[in-house]
């Protein structure tokens, strides 16, 4: 009976299903002529093999990217009839290079939720989100959120490439995104990131701040709405089954559970012990270095890297600024009030956030051209060969390198300089 289940949440027509009734369905050029025919024009283009031996769709001599996007930058616009938008994802494979894969939007509504869900789940988020918490809301809610993410997030990566189960298969899904689809599916790290974020930021503010509602009630519905949205997004965009959304989700729930009683003690040695910064660096680096073994190149390590690099300079930073003083501690006994919300207030938060954004976006330019310089020179290799940098010890370095670094300034200059222009 278990088995049937699991094998029923793998079954991507599921997924499809899903995508079906939020309004998002599939064609196939040359293998239906039904609605898509009436809102577009085939390309019909030719194939060529890649240095990495895929095939990709030619048309008038450029590359079709899979989201209708050239390799010369121009975009083919996808056509509206009505309140149906058809638009075209250029994939071939090896049985059928010929296919074109098209995708009709009939809900713009739950396109773009799904869409800004899913980007909750990525880089962009990471980088405003977790510093904005740090510089504007509260440091000790935002180094529980970066130690609880950096540790869901290895474990969610890891099983990814320990397990190799396949995402969903297009067709019968539709799938929105392609920098990701090398990756194995299981589990769904956008649930794990989604939940462990939102419920580690209600555990740690519960009985922190003051307010007039009912904090724990409110912010439970707040998390769940946002874990499951994300989640729910991840099925819509095609690239994970129900059950790597369900099994995500539960191992962020699980881990929470589990090491909630002990945040206190964790953080009071990232603060004052000398050893937990080289600790973190040293584990960081060898967690990224000794990564599970791949048959293809795969974005997992390095995506898993840049997190354990955040990490790694996060425990760095907040040690450095708790030793010069500056670690935020509040006056006054908790629940906290929380302070009305004035002009100057508002302007104080816009101008803290716009000039640590700019510091992160320098620190990673300077370190990320510097480290690839030290290894191009130390190896012997050029930089501008896009495979050179996915090799093991020039990918997991640089990355590693360039963002501990901004972990490091993010949580130590940054706040330093807040101090120094009294900002």
């Amino acid at each position: 009976m278990a088995l049937e289940l699991v094998k029923t949440l793998q079954d991507p027509q599921l997924v499809a299903q899903f995508q079906r009734f939020c309004g998002l369905t599939l064609h196939l050029k040359g293998e239906t002529n039904g609605a898509a025919s009436g809102h577009s024009s085939a390309y019909r283009g030719s194939t060529k093999k890649t240095a990495r031996g895929k095939a990709v769709p030619q048309e008038n001599g450029h590359n079709i990217y899979s989201n209708g996007s050239y390799a010369n930058g121009t975009h083919r616009q996808g056509l509206n009839n009505g309140n149906i938008g058809l638009q075209e994802a250029y994939a071939t494979t090896s049985s059928h290079p010929e296919r074109v894969r098209k995708y009709v939007v009939h809900n713009y509504l739950l396109y773009y939720l799904f869409k800004f869900a899913a980007a909750l789940g990525q880089e962009v988020f990471y980088i405003t989100f977790l510093p904005f918490t740090f510089w504007n809301i509260d440091s000790f809610i935002a180094r529980r959120l970066v130690v609880v993410w950096c540790i869901v997030m290895y474990i969610g990566q890891a099983s990814k490439d320990l397990l190799k189960w396949p995402r969903p298969s297009s067709p019968p899904v539709v799938k929105l995104e392609t920098r990701v689809e090398a990756e194995y599916g299981m589990p769904s790290t956008h649930a794990i990131a989604a939940t462990a974020i939102s419920f580690t930021f209600l555990l740690a503010s519960i009985g922190r701040y003051q307010v007039s509602f009912s904090p724990l009630v409110l912010g439970f519905i707040a998390a769940l709405c946002l874990s499951t949205l994300v989640s729910l997004s991840r099925l819509y965009t095609g690239m994970h089954t129900v059950l790597d959304v369900i099994c995500g989700a539960s191992i962020a729930l699980l881990f929470l559970a589990v090491t909630f009683p002990m945040w206190h003690l964790v953080d009071h040695q990232l603060l004052t012990n000398l050893i937990c910064p080289v600790i973190a660096v040293t584990a960081g680096f060898l967690l990224s270095y000794n990564w599970p073994k791949l048959d293809h190149y795969s974005t997992t390590r390095a995506d898993t890297t840049v997190i354990l690099g955040v990490g790694a300079g996060t425990c760095v930073g907040v040690w450095l600024t708790n030793q010069l003083g500056l670690t935020y501690i509040p006056a006054g006994d908790f629940p906290l009030t929380i302070p009305p919300i004035t002009f100057n207030l508002l302007l104080k938060v816009i101008l803290r956030f716009i000039l640590g954004v700019f510091l992160l976006v320098v620190t990673r330019y300077v370190a990320k051209t510097l480290s690839l310089k030290a290894l191009g020179s130390w190896y012997k290799v050029s930089m501008h060969d896009q495979l050179v940098k996915q090799r093991l010890e020039i990918e997991v370095p640089y990355k590693y390198v360039t963002y501990t670094s901004i972990g490091i300034v993010g949580t130590a200059i940054v706040p330093w300089i807040y101090h120094i222009l009294d900002l």
